[in-house]
């Protein structure tokens, strides 16, 4: 049966894959910082303080205040193509794209900022993905990370009459695929510098503590990753938890602590890697590689290396095709 001259036009049935991270402004300006750091703010799951004692605080202080520092910040790392987070975030669903082909589409969004969220979604479902893998690039699992990133596509398809099916990317903390890209990528990064560390700190983005007693197995999650990538290394680890905001009491020991702290025991020469980050951004570039940096330094360190995240590197677009190729079992087959 032929349909009527006037039905709309049905794109061929795909499966479509979309890569979340967490955010960026659009430009290393005060505006644009304010602006993305007041729809990060706002988040309830970011900062879980009751909105009636933490807006006055946020438009009363905060945006008033901390935009210019994270401007400034934000200029230090900005490339000629943008926010480093979001070049690399598209250069990985680049890569997939391409070993990929035709099976399955794949497009990429920001928790805040832009590309948003819902319009990605109703791109992948424009373009005939009647099923999507939703995969926030979080390998541990916290409500203010992939816990915010899903409540968004949920709250999209809410919206939507025809909605696609839905898929979403679990923790792969303790993923063998995982495991192993990183310690390729931080081997291979050693074996390069032109000194011997005598530690290498994995540092992970703090959460404030009730977020653990609230039962966000995050802290679990960093904790494990480091024992299995620890087991793996040859150099002595240790695990921090960085990017400290507020007056609540946050995840120990805290990552400027622990630089700080090294010289006095003896240890001068160390090496940085931010596993819990899948791509570069300014807290691993600006806060570990500069700030870090300064606090080894004048501490007494001597020799500082700051390793980068897996990106778009062969080991790290590897990892992601293992993982998502799983969660695609039986719907790529199907399309």
């Amino acid at each position: 049966m032929n349909p009527p001259d006037d039905h709309p036009t049905i794109p061929p049935r795909k499966v479509g894959v979309l890569l979340i991270n967490l955010g960026t402004p659009d430009a290393p300006e005060t505006a644009s910082v304010r602006k993305y750091l007041a729809e990060f703010l706002s988040d309830r799951r970011v900062v879980e303080l009751s909105p009636f004692l933490w807006k006055p605080i946020l438009h009363g202080i905060v945006l008033r205040t901390r935009p210019s520092k994270s401007a400034h910040a934000y200029g230090q790392v900005w490339t000629d193509e943008g926010s480093p987070l979001a070049v690399i975030t598209r250069n990985q669903a680049r890569a997939l794209q391409q070993r990929w082909g035709d099976r399955v589409m794949v497009d990429w969004a920001m928790r805040y900022g832009s590309p948003g969220i819902g319009p990605a979604v109703h791109k992948l479902k424009d373009a005939g993905c009647e099923r999507i893998l939703v995969a926030p690039l979080y390998p541990q699992y916290c409500a203010a990370t992939t816990a915010t990133a899903n409540d968004l596509v949920f709250a999209t398809l809410a919206g939507m009459r025809w909605q696609p099916a839905l898929r979403t990317l679990p923790p792969y903390h303790d993923a063998p695929e995982y495991i192993d890209a990183l310690q390729a990528t931080i081997e291979a990064q050693l074996a390069s510098l032109d000194f011997v560390p005598e530690r290498l700190l994995l540092s992970f983005h703090g959460m404030p503590v009730r977020t653990l007693r609230k039962g966000d197995p995050y802290h679990c999650h960093c904790r494990k990753t480091s024992r299995l990538l620890a087991e793996r290394l040859s150099i002595p680890t240790d695990t921090a938890f960085q990017s400290r905001f507020g007056r609540d009491k946050w995840l120990e020991p805290a990552t400027e602590d622990v630089l700080a702290a090294y010289p006095k025991q003896g240890v001068t020469k160390i090496a940085i890697a931010a596993p819990g980050f899948s791509a570069d951004c300014i807290e691993t570039i600006e806060e570990l590689g500069i700030r870090g940096k300064e606090t080894f330094v004048e501490a007494g360190g001597t020799h500082f290396a700051r390793l980068d995240c897996l990106n778009e590197s062969e080991a790290g677009i590897t990892m992601l095709d293992g993982l998502l190729s799983r969660e695609l079992a039986g719907w790529v087959e199907a399309a």
